[in-house]
């Protein structure tokens, strides 16, 4: 089982898109320090990829530092510092050009942008019993 979940677009590499969702849950603590990751043959069966395509992706989290290989283990999640709000909110950024091309697109100004974020986040910001979320 893939410990992420990846949606496949067109017009951006899968292994691109592959090494994103794993590192977004890897940052965002959906997949923990010491949790196994799966195998280049797990990944390459499980996501319908190459195998190459799979040690491709492997090869860079290792490199990043996201991942390690233990002897008899296999490749676990790193332990990683407190990951920063800035790096969270790098992993926003195809979101954030989807969210400015469509704007623009149809022609909504910046302020009436950052307006309607904010009002979506005061929404969101509030769960049930009256609690406020930071």
């Amino acid at each position: 089982m893939i410990p992420f979940h990846i949606d496949l677009r067109p017009g951006i590499s899968i292994y691109e898109q592959i090494v994103y969702a794993a590192k977004k849950a890897i940052i965002s603590g959906q997949v923990r320090c010491g949790d196994p990751f799966p195998s280049v043959r797990l990944l390459s069966r499980e996501l319908k990829i190459n195998p190459n395509t799979a040690h491709k992706v492997v090869a860079a989290l290792t490199a990043l530092g996201l991942l390690e290989t233990r002897p008899g283990i296999g490749t676990i999640v790193a332990a990683l510092p407190e990951a920063r709000n800035s790096e969270r909110a790098q992993l926003l950024g195809p979101e954030i050009e989807q969210l400015v091309v469509e704007a623009k697109k149809l022609g909504i100004e910046h302020d009436a942008v950052l307006a309607a974020v904010t009002a979506h986040w005061k929404r969101l910001s509030t769960t049930e019993g009256g609690h406020s979320k930071k």
